[in-house]
């Protein structure tokens, strides 16, 4: 018998209300949907349209602590609608997009902000800034049956009771149905699919000790606190 190591089981995120949860496949992040970050970052022309990048889906986390990451002094958050999908389809057309849709939960894509700007600088690539254990926090998914198709809501995230990002989901450039039809026109999407759909302006740096509560268009909320960065011996254990 072949003996497989270092397997480990699904990622998976709870469904509001109920004791299933969804398995997620793969996480697509948007940059610069909101042209109030565009502004606030200075690193690109407004006219540009958004683009795609990923996250490692075990960057998943759903409880309510993140450790500080490696490598980093300036961890920043973002907060973001994600998009859950539940049908499977290429070259999905606008019109057609929220059929495709399971659910909603609001998330953040932690960033290490020195990195992606060193990334930036040096034209390479974002992962070390955008792609960390631990970078996408989540909620709990809300389904489309409830939620409806969410084209607008406040989105908005608060650091130990101060508002720090106060937007609207209406203000996107690509809004969730041109989202799904400008990623399905490159990748084949699939059930388990979670697209991360851009952060408004007020994106900011957090320390261990800040709590975050984030929320988005009355989706469940999500809290999560910062804490020390992980040990040595507290990594050789997570790895376990």
């Amino acid at each position: 018998m072949t003996k497989t190591h270092f397997q480990t089981g699904p990622v998976t995120i709870p469904i509001h209300g109920s004791d299933e949860t969804v398995a997620v496949r793969r996480i697509y992040c948007v940059g610069r949907n909101y042209v109030a970050h565009i502004r606030e970052m200075a690193e690109g022309d407004e006219k540009d349209p958004p683009f795609f990048f990923q996250k490692p889906t075990d960057s998943i986390v759903t409880g309510g602590e993140m450790p500080y990451p490696a490598a980093t002094a300036d961890l920043q958050f973002e907060v973001e609608l994600a998009v859950i999908i539940g049908t499977e389809g290429a070259d999905i057309s606008p019109g057609a997009a929220f059929d495709h849709v399971f659910g909603y939960a609001v998330a953040l894509d932690m960033t290490r902000r020195d990195l992606q700007f060193l990334a930036r600088d040096m034209r390479r690539p974002w992962e070390m800034g955008k792609s960390f254990d631990h970078s996408a926090p989540i909620g709990a998914v809300l389904p489309r049956a409830e939620a409806g198709d969410l084209t607008e809501g406040t989105i908005r995230i608060s650091v130990n009771g101060e508002v720090k990002q106060d937007s609207d989901i209406s203000l996107m450039i690509w809004g969730v149905a041109d989202t799904i039809a400008h990623l399905s026109a490159q990748y084949r999407l699939m059930p388990g699919d979670v697209i991360l759909t851009g952060t408004p302006a007020g994106v900011g740096p957090v320390v261990p000790g800040d709590v975050l509560d984030a929320s988005c268009a009355g989706l469940p909320g999500l809290t999560l606190t910062v804490t020390p960065a992980l040990t040595a011996k507290e990594k050789a254990h997570a790895a376990d």
